[in-house]
Order: C-alpha cells, then sequence, then structure tokens
C-alpha cells in the first residue's frame, strides 16, 4: 500500500474470516476502554489488513484533506487563548499503544521540539478526547499530555512559521511524534506536503504571554510593523481575528477594508500578548458595538469577539 502523498491512495485486500473476528475483538475492546482510541483503533485495523503505512499527513487509511476546503485558509484567524476551566476527565493517567502517559493538571511553561504531523478528514466531525467535535478547518491539536482545553504556539523550525491553536485532543500516540495539528494549522505551517515536520511546541498562558517575536520577521517587514499598528488605546471594540505573525494579520487587515468598506478608517491592528489583532473600532457603548458586530456576522463569515480595554 502505498500513501506517500498529500491526498494519500488506498489499496484494500480481501481480509480473511480469522482476521475479521479479531478486528472485531479489538474494537469491541477498545470501545470499552477510557483511553483515547483514534491511534489504537487505526492500528488495530492495519494490523488486521497485515500492513501498517504511514502516509503524507494523518496516519493510515483514508485520513486526507477535505473534497472542498475553504478557499481561504491562509486568512483564517489563530486561536485567542483564553482563560477556560481544564477539563478534569482528561486529567487521568491513561495508557494508549501499551505506553503510559500522565497528563499535566495545570497550566504550566511546557517548551518542546518534535515531530508535528495532522489529521483530517477521517476525523472530521467525530468526538474529540474533550468531547468536543473535531473541526479539521479549526486552528486546534492533540497532545498526549498537555491540559484540556490549553494554548501553544507551534513554529515550524525549517521555514520559520508561526501558529496560535488551541490544544482540545490527545495524542499522537507514535513516540516519534509530538503534536497532531488541524489541517488548517498543518496548511499555514507548511506541513502538509511532506505529512509531518520539526517543530517547537511553546505553551501559552492567557496573561502572562511572550511579547511578539517579531525577530523571527525579516528586518524590512519588522521596521514597517510600528508604524502600522495600532496603539492599545482603551475603549470598546470588536475583534475580527487574531495572528501570531504580522503578515497574516496585515493581509486579513486589507482584506477586511475590502469587504468592510463603510467602517474601512475605523479597521486597524494592536499587538499584545503575543499576538496581532485586527479589529474595528471604537465604539460609543457595548449595544452599538453588538449591532455591529451582527451586521458583520451576517455579511461575513466572521464572528466578531467584544473587547472591552
Amino acid at each position: 500500500m502505498n500513501n506517500d502523498s498529500e491526498l494519500g491512495s488506498v489499496s484494500y485486500h480481501p481480509i480473511p474470516a480469522v482476521q475479521i473476528i479479531a478486528l472485531a475483538a479489538l474494537l469491541v475492546l477498545a470501545g470499552c476502554s477510557s483511553t483515547p482510541q483514534r491511534d489504537t483503533l487505526e492500528q488495530a485495523s492495519s494490523a488486521a489488513s497485515g500492513s501498517v503505512s504511514k502516509r503524507g499527513g494523518g496516519y493510515y487509511l483514508d485520513d486526507g484533506p477535505g473534497d472542498n476546503p475553504p478557499s481561504n485558509l491562509a486568512a483564517l484567524p489563530d486561536a485567542t487563548p483564553r482563560h477556560e476551566p481544564l477539563r478534569k476527565a482528561n486529567m487521568r493517567p491513561y495508557v494508549a499503544l501499551g505506553k503510559s502517559y500522565t497528563p499535566m493538571t495545570a497550566l504550566e511553561s511546557y517548551k518542546e521540539r518534535g515531530i508535528a504531523s495532522w489529521y483530517g478528514r477521517r476525523y472530521h466531525g467525530q468526538k474529540t478526547a474533550s468531547g468536543e467535535i473535531y473541526d479539521m478547518y479549526a486552528m486546534t491539536a492533540a497532545h498526549p499530555i498537555l491540559p484540556l482545553p490549553s494554548y501553544v504556539r507551534v513554529t515550524n523550525i525549517k521555514n520559520g512559521k508561526s501558529v496560535v491553536v488551541r490544544v482540545n485532543d490527545r495524542g499522537p500516540f507514535h513516540s516519534d511524534r509530538l503534536i497532531d495539528l488541524s489541517y488548517t494549522a498543518a496548511y499555514k505551517l507548511g506541513v502538509l506536503g511532506g505529512g509531518s515536520a520539526q517543530v517547537e511546541v511553546e505553551s501559552i498562558l492567557p496573561g502572562r504571554e511572550p511579547a511578539p517575536q517579531l525577530a523571527a520577521v525579516p528586518p524590512a517587514a519588522v521596521v514597517n510593523v510600528p508604524a502600522t499598528v495600532a496603539d492599545n488605546a482603551s475603549g470598546i471594540y470588536l475583534q475580527l481575528g487574531a495572528f501570531s505573525v504580522y503578515d497574516n494579520a496585515d493581509n486579513f487587515l486589507t482584506r477586511m477594508r475590502a469587504e468592510l468598506s463603510a467602517v474601512a478608517d475605523t479597521l486597524g491592528i494592536s499587538a499584545k500578548d503575543g499576538l496581532f489583532r485586527v479589529h474595528v473600532g471604537p465604539y460609543a457603548d457595548q449595544t452599538l458595538a453588538q449591532q455591529a458586530a451582527d451586521r458583520i456576522a451576517q455579511s461575513l463569515a466572521i464572528k466578531p469577539v467584544l473587547l472591552v480595554r
């Protein structure tokens, strides 16, 4: 079975009855366990067919991108870190593929380097370990031990691209992998083509985020940032998107000015907590801001977030 392309290809072979029975037994046992089952079930299926083949992107079988991915993936905003209650159910030690894991029980500093992979359509619409529905086009990720939910900055060491994702799932459970990215996160990091990449994963603690990593931006772009980024003035604003890389925020701002021409003069970018936020405002009060948010939501596939600072 050759699955080296990004989309992947799958060759199916007849499975002897005894192997089908063995597979069924494995699936029943997996369904009765509280251990995360994404990799476990795939390993059982691959073992029954007599082959385990890694492919570019997701793990095995027919995983890959959807048939009609959104055309604006590059413009989709990064996840916005915020305080969220941690799920105690995801803090219990567990075993997956014969290896024991002990999840973190609190938001703490975390910084590791390793291999990032991604998962796509095979799990799109299914429940994650946190109980949420997996959306391959959202900025999310899976990690074996980080708290659920939590936020991390993932940087592709080879090309310097960086994104912020929300960790809401468990995995990957292979010794050579550190984090499993959603399709969109992998796309924005330039991971899709090769299926995996060496990355650095650093936790983001809401309210204690590091300053924007301007040093990673080309010198010419750094010079332009101070003149473009708006001051963090107090007032009532609507956040339309948040990005860890300034160029992505600037491209999104250009798009918003074209699609929201009526408020183009009030659109801007502010830098805070390690993110570049595209916002519109300020507004005189929250009622006017909410009315504007409703109009924007009706005309664009964007849900503005109310900011009071």
